[in-house]
């Protein structure tokens, strides 16, 4: 039998000389991670320089919004958005705290970053529903019972707070059972039940005892009110009743399925 011809036997060796197929294969995919590791740390170097070393990623502004009675500037100024920061150093939830610690008339703050130099301070402020007397001042008090401001003129169309609430007699055990603040809470529970033409023309509500609350209007008129509970009811039964008797110069809901009125 013949022996390999020349040609095959060179073929073999230029087989046997190379690596295995497996082996090649393994030394390329290592060789591509290799490669791949290093782009990822050059990338990760320069997305931490770009966001804390360089100057292109930096605070240049702060934007201020939905402000009433506060002014932008005086916001800003309580914020302490630190100027010239690198914007991912910036800590929202820190500005946040700090604004509802400063300005007690901010009910809600939200500080988003505006990328690539604005700082936004969306802000929401608190509203008044009664005012408490304070001296010559006003206290205002908001629909959660939070007094939050004292200001010298009372807000047009805010009813005056009236607590007179006794400490002996009939309104003592009133008193040790609830005590001022959630006498004021119940008190704003019932502002805020108002029908709206009875709202704006609210002068006081007037509190004795939890189950005593009423209403002086404007114009002379009077509501007994009763307590802060079935608001709705009573809103509703209010409205029925100005209707009907429109000469009363009194009204009772304290009971929304019984209302009443009168003349004096």
């Amino acid at each position: 039998m013949a022996g390999p011809t020349t040609a095959e036997r060179g073929d073999r060796q230029q087989e046997s000389s190379g690596p295995p197929p497996a082996r090649g294969l393994r030394r390329r995919r290592l060789r591509a991670l290799a490669v791949l590791a290093v782009l990822v740390i050059l990338l990760g170097a320069g997305g931490t320089w770009a966001l804390y070393g360089s100057h292109w990623l930096r605070v240049g502004h702060v934007s201020v919004s939905g402000t009433r009675v506060l002014t932008p500037a005086e916001v800003r100024e309580a914020a302490a958005v630190p100027l010239g920061a690198p914007m991912i150093s910036v800590g929202t939830d820190t500005i946040e705290a700090r604004l509802r610690r400063k300005l007690p008339r901010i009910d809600t703050v939200d500080v988003v970053r505006a990328w690539p130099h604005g700082i936004g301070l969306k802000v929401v402020e608190r509203t008044p529903v009664l005012l408490v007397r304070k001296g010559g001042d006003f206290v205002e008090v908001d629909d959660d019972g939070v007094r939050f401001a004292t200001v010298p003129d009372a807000p047009r169309g805010v009813p005056m707070l009236e607590l007179s609430v006794s400490r002996t007699g009939p309104g003592a055990a009133s008193f040790r059972r609830f005590g001022t603040d959630r006498l004021v809470v119940e008190a704003v529970r019932v502002a805020g039940d108002l029908p709206a033409a009875v709202a704006r023309g609210t002068r006081a509500v007037q509190v004795r005892s939890y189950d005593a609350i009423s209403l002086a209007l404007a114009d002379g008129r009077t509501v007994a009110w009763g307590n802060g509970e079935n608001g709705r009811a009573k809103a509703r039964a209010l409205t029925a009743l100005m209707k009907a008797a429109p000469g009363a110069r009194h009204f009772d809901v304290s009971v929304p399925t019984a209302p009443a009125s009168s003349a004096s």
